[in-house]
């Protein structure tokens, strides 16, 4: 039976404000979340691969944390990314997730020593997911980055036998074929979230409900617009629009990907946050230029939200 649904509609992955120093800037958030509030964005996902959470230190993604649930005021959902690759680090962040009073947790595959088999998966999470067992737990899958291929239609069938807050997955993964047998799994027992922006409505059409990404801080109202349009099924609109992502996401992939091009956006539209942390190379005056230049030849600035 299908259960009621946590996280409904886009949440947005943030980037990490950092000082031209290379220095967390907090002082970024407050404006951030109004940001977030203003565009009709229903969560944030903090701290994950957007917000370069491998380059932070555990109290910076502390500190992060706690300014995100602060301006939130519980506005919208805020689901803290406290997966690693030590599990002790983890258990730390999510027991402090739960105390500033985040909404969610979520947890991305150890990627430097792997597990090899469901069950290590589970055992790696599951005290982790204890520190926090008043909160939803959702396992990040996204093997391109962790080098984790194991079937996460059986993690979730292994885990939920041990880890009583598991509810779901960020599903960052072209499988198509598993993520359709998550979605269905037990009758719609687990929340599924759509992880990849270029392909939203590939995830929407084989039944995803809520969707992550990094362009959800920029052009949120495409996006919602085509939720609302496969509400109503209109698939023909709903392809045009999701072509102009395409177009867009095309751009940020050009100029160093999702995170890198990405930060870059947010800094040309006015939201301050700075370059990305080494090793991620920091953008030139010129590579501005040449971003912004493309980004109006796609009509770019006649999307986007106003910051």
């Amino acid at each position: 039976m299908t259960q009621q649904r946590f996280l409904k509609g886009l949440i947005a992955a943030p980037f990490t404000p950092m000082d031209e120093a290379g220095k967390v800037n907090l002082s970024v958030i407050e404006t951030y979340a109004e940001l977030i509030d203003k565009n009709e964005v229903s969560g944030v996902f903090i701290c994950g691969t957007t917000g370069e959470s491998m380059s932070l230190t555990t109290d910076e993604r502390k500190s992060i944390a706690g300014a995100w649930v602060a301006q939130a005021n519980k506005r919208f959902k805020v689901i803290v990314h406290v997966g690693g690759t030590s599990q002790p680090q983890s258990i730390e962040l999510a027991a402090h997730a739960q105390e500033i009073g985040a909404d969610a947790i979520s947890l991305m595959a150890p990627g430097f020593f792997k597990p090899e088999k469901v069950k290590d998966l589970v055992d790696f999470f599951e005290p982790i997911a204890a520190a926090a067992a008043s909160l939803p737990f959702y396992y990040y899958n996204m093997p391109s980055i962790t080098g984790v291929f194991l079937p996460v239609n059986e993690f979730l069938q292994q885990g939920k036998a041990r880890i009583p807050n598991l509810k779901g997955v960020k599903y960052t993964h072209n499988n198509l074929m598993e993520m359709q047998q998550c979605i269905n799994l037990n009758d719609g027992e687990f929340e599924v979230l759509h992880g990849f922006d270029e392909i939203l409505l590939t995830g929407l059409a084989i039944g995803a409900t809520a969707a992550v990404g990094s362009t959800y801080n920029y052009i949120p109202a495409l996006y919602n617009e085509i939720m609302d349009l496969v509400k109503e099924g209109n698939l023909e609109k709903a392809r045009i629009l999701q072509n102009v992502s395409v177009d867009v996401i095309s751009v940020v992939i050009k100029h160093g990907g999702g995170v890198r091009g990405g930060k870059a956006i947010m800094n040309l539209l006015g939201l301050n946050c700075g370059p990305c942390r080494s090793p991620i190379a920091e953008f030139t005056k010129n590579e501005y230029k040449e971003l912004k230049v493309d980004l109006e030849k796609i009509g770019f600035f006649n999307l986007v939200n106003q910051l």
